[in-house]
């Protein structure tokens, strides 16, 4: 499970270190999408295919070159998902004023927010600090990324289990007002003769196809944003099944008809939905999940020599008090390694409110019940930490901190 909990991500990341690192990132793209318009898409396209797979850490972005397990040859992106070449070249120009600063995760998510207002659609405040993962995975882009033939209700279910709601599914969905297809995909509806699809519509998509190989989603607007797309699918003419199935006589049809009579609700949900997704994190494979506590501890997930004399220094420590687990140096170490999964509790598990959502609190459970070991680092005393986590079912003896078990509580001495 994946789950928008990247507390630790701010608007403000790059201020001190890179302050024109947004400036630089916008005009590379908007020269891309000046070149191409159906760019937009793709960069929007890319931003998402990368966040439902192992979070938003930019590894749709590993080439076959760089690990065996590239997500670029995935059936949803294998000779469909591009836009590589654009966020390269951001990149290059970023780091001509910022070596080694912003990292292609946030480019990734700082395109897809430019691409989408190069476009007359909305701009939002992207949150920044996100990891680059060095590892991907071909096996999670073919079973998370959803099917363009799925039914409204098997979409439900895929978005939720990255945290986001039907709501968030139509807004995303509404993507497709821009962007191409390829035939194949769409084939079978268009000659199905069913119920659900306008009868000229797929006359002049069949012959479409009969000619190239791609058609735009929109017929109306291609290369606009605009609601256009929820006005298609109320008259029955969505290209893909994965999106006339959001108007069927289903859960999702009156946000649909809500989108297609107000363009700005669409928007500003647009707007909401992709900032949540890219919140997305997954507690078992991101290096953004020990990223909060690595930093807290003042090294950047490598460990250097003075980490290392740290770690001995703390490890002796512990075994002059009789502590016989491992220290939280030795642990955030072994967190980089795949072994332990670390939660720096007052930056990253906490809400607005202090609180630890259900959505956090079941990533947790997932994560510990697959083996990890859960390491909750706070500022906080040991009953406040206990407290918060009680609020979630995530204290007592079978919780992921059991009151009646020791545990290291790094106060004001680290």
């Amino acid at each position: 499970m994946s789950t928008p909990t990247n507390a630790q991500l701010s608007s403000t990341f790059y201020d001190n270190t890179c302050p024109n690192a947004l400036n630089t990132i916008r005009t590379s793209i908007r020269q891309a999408v000046s070149r191409e318009r159906r760019m937009a898409a793709s960069l929007i396209r890319l931003h998402f295919h990368d966040c439902f797979v192992q979070g938003c850490d930019a590894s749709i972005l590993l080439s076959e070159a760089a690990t065996s397990t590239s997500e670029r040859t995935a059936a949803p992106n294998a000779g469909s998902a591009r836009g590589y070449e654009v966020i390269d070249a951001a990149k290059v120009e970023v780091e001509k004023i910022c070596p080694e600063v912003v990292s292609c995760a946030d480019i990734l998510a700082v395109a897809a927010r430019d691409a989408s207002f190069a476009v007359g659609g909305p701009s939002w405040t992207v949150k920044l600090g996100r990891k680059d993962s060095t590892t991907a995975s071909r096996d999670l882009a073919n079973s998370d990324l959803p099917f363009f033939g799925s039914n409204v209700n098997e979409l439900i279910a895929n978005f939720a289990r990255k945290g986001l709601s039907a709501r968030d599914m139509v807004a995303l969905s509404g993507a497709h007002t821009i962007g191409q297809a390829q035939c194949f995909t769409f084939s079978d509806r268009i000659n199905s003769n069913g119920s659900d699809i306008d009868a000229g519509f797929a006359s002049t998509r069949t012959r479409g196809c009969r000619n190239a190989n791609l058609a735009p989603l929109d017929l109306v607007t291609p290369n606009s944003f605009d609601n256009n797309y929820f006005k298609n699918l109320i008259q029955k003419k969505g290209l893909l099944e994965s999106d006339q199935t959001l108007f069927s006589g289903g859960p999702t049809d009156s946000i649909v008809s809500q989108y297609s009579s107000n363009p700005a609700t669409f928007k500003s949900d647009f707007a909401a939905a992709m900032i949540k997704m890219g919140d997305i994190i997954d507690p078992v494979t991101s290096q953004n999940g020990v990223h909060g506590l690595l930093h807290l501890l003042g090294f950047d997930h490598e460990i250097s020599d003075e980490a290392e004399a740290e770690m001995e220094e703390e490890e002796l420590l512990l075994k002059t008090l009789g502590w016989k687990g491992k220290g939280l140096i030795r642990s955030a170490y072994d967190a980089d390694h795949g072994t332990t999964h670390l939660d720096n509790t007052d930056g990253t598990l906490l809400n607005s409110q202090s609180q630890i959502t259900s959505t956090t609190a079941q990533a947790l459970r997932e994560a510990s019940s697959k083996g990890l070991k859960v390491v909750i680092a706070t500022g906080k005393t040991r009953p406040a930490a206990i407290s918060v986590l009680k609020m979630v079912d995530l204290a007592g003896i079978d919780g992921i901190l059991s009151e009646f078990c020791p545990g290291v509580f790094v106060q004001v001495f680290l």
